[in-house]
């Protein structure tokens, strides 16, 4: 059930802008199932499942970074939700479960991916708590 969401956000993503060169690079590598096995298997990761009627309809994983300081940071890999579950408090209730486990953990922050254009993205992800720390610029060769 898992990798079929963590490969819905794949094919999601990759259809936006920068989404091709985010699938090679920062999206989660495959084979999904044991990807996210390996990241179960860790207790400085998380996986984050939401539910309406006891159905999955979307999941978030989080790991949690050393820095060069030796403070911490949570990174958040995957948040997704199926599109006919959005808007209706399950990516908030992901959200809010990840950020607890990364102030549980002592986590200075967390960071979030959202892809440019992604308006949607980026204002869940603002209505959350977030706030831009950082552009990344690309020039296309």
């Amino acid at each position: 059930m898992l990798a079929g969401l963590a490969r819905d956000l794949r094919a999601e993503m990759q259809e936006q802008r920068g989404g091709l060169l985010w699938t090679t690079r920062e999206a989660r590598a495959g084979p999904q199932e044991e990807s996210l096995a390996a990241l179960l298997a860790r207790n400085d990761a998380a996986i984050v499942v939401g539910t309406i009627d006891a159905a999955i309809v979307g999941f978030g994983t989080v790991e949690i970074e050393t820095l060069r300081d030796g403070t911490r940071l949570g990174v958040i890999g995957d948040l997704f939700v199926e599109r006919e579950a959005r808007a209706v408090g399950v990516g908030e209730s992901i959200a809010d479960l990840i950020v607890s486990f990364c102030a549980e953990r002592g986590c200075i922050g967390v960071d979030a991916y959202a892809l440019p254009g992604a308006r949607d993205a980026k204002n869940f992800f603002e209505r959350s708590g977030f706030t831009a720390r950082a552009l990344v610029m690309h020039h296309k060769l």
